[in-house]
């Protein structure tokens, strides 16, 4: 049994003069339990409509989607799931701490110390001294905090987020990610969306790069490192070396054939330059370019 299933899913909206517009057309992906799984996109590809489909706030036109074994069309199917939309609407009139006890008592989640418990979260998300404070105070950053906070507060056994890193600042990104790699570490399964692809090799353990619609390719990271014969290779010196490009403070990058790692090492080497990372295969940015150049 899959954590999620989705089989031929496609929706169809009706845009102007009633014309159908297929935003997502007949994709078929599975997420194992207890795996992370990236969906990337640009803007507009279908990211959105997907995981509006996967917790049930649209009907598929067609195909089927399971969660657990059972329909997404069944209320049961979302009992442990967690959601944080890419913008969420939260009642400003509330507080973080009343959101999240809110959360609780819809998914019937019995703890110990309702409040305690809550607190504890809040304050993982850097929220505890604004816990009683009302939302329509808050940036963006710290709404999409208060969200991703109820999301984990429920205990959830399946996550969905979509862009759940977006308006957060660096710090906050960090601190989110880890906070992720924590649930899954401890047996959840994770599916998230998002068009920051440095943030999805960070997290996932496969992705799905989706372009106008259609699922082009589904990748795990080691497909993504084994997909090409070269290394990156990130130095730092003050002369230039031959295919090495100058980026900033004295910092170089350049892309190795594997067969001439030793030769272009020595070449640094002579150069005075100190190796700052060797980074195996292709990055995520470079394998999506590539899946839409072909698709054009």
């Amino acid at each position: 049994m899959f954590a999620i299933d989705v089989k031929n899913f496609s929706k169809i909206y009706k845009s102007k003069f009633w014309k159908p517009n297929l935003a997502v057309n007949s994709i078929n992906f599975q997420v194992a339990c207890g795996e992370a799984f990236g969906f990337v996109g640009q803007n507009g590809a279908g990211k959105s409509t997907t995981i509006k489909a996967l917790v049930g706030t649209i009907r598929p036109s067609g195909g089927t989607i399971e969660l657990f074994g059972r329909s997404v069309l069944l209320p049961e199917s979302r009992v442990g799931l967690g959601y944080a939309p890419e913008s969420p609407y939260l009642h400003d009139y509330l507080s973080p701490l009343e959101i999240l006890q809110m959360g609780l008592k819809l998914h019937k989640v019995d703890v110990k110390n309702e409040v305690s418990h809550c607190m504890e979260w809040l304050e993982r998300f850097g929220l505890a001294d604004v816990a009683n404070k009302r939302i329509r105070s808050f940036s963006k950053g710290m709404t999409q905090r208060t969200a991703l906070a109820h999301a984990l507060c429920i205990q959830p056994r399946l996550l969905v987020l979509d862009e759940p890193l977006s308006g957060l600042d660096p710090v906050g990104r960090r601190q989110v990610v880890d906070i992720l790699h924590e649930y899954k570490s401890e047996g959840g399964s994770l599916l998230f969306s998002s068009h920051v692809l440095h943030d999805v090799e960070r997290l996932a353990d496969r992705f799905g790069l989706i372009h106008r619609g259609e699922l082009r390719a589904i990748r795990s990271q080691e497909d993504l490192h084994n997909s090409v014969g070269y290394l990156t290779v990130h130095t730092r010196g003050t002369s230039p070396v031959s295919g090495m490009n100058l980026l900033a403070d004295g910092r170089y990058t350049g892309e190795v054939p594997r067969a001439k790692l030793w030769q272009q090492l020595e070449l640094l080497r002579s150069a005075g330059h100190e190796v700052l990372e060797i980074k195996a295969g292709a990055d995520l940015e470079r394998v999506f370019l590539e899946l839409i150049a072909d698709s054009q």
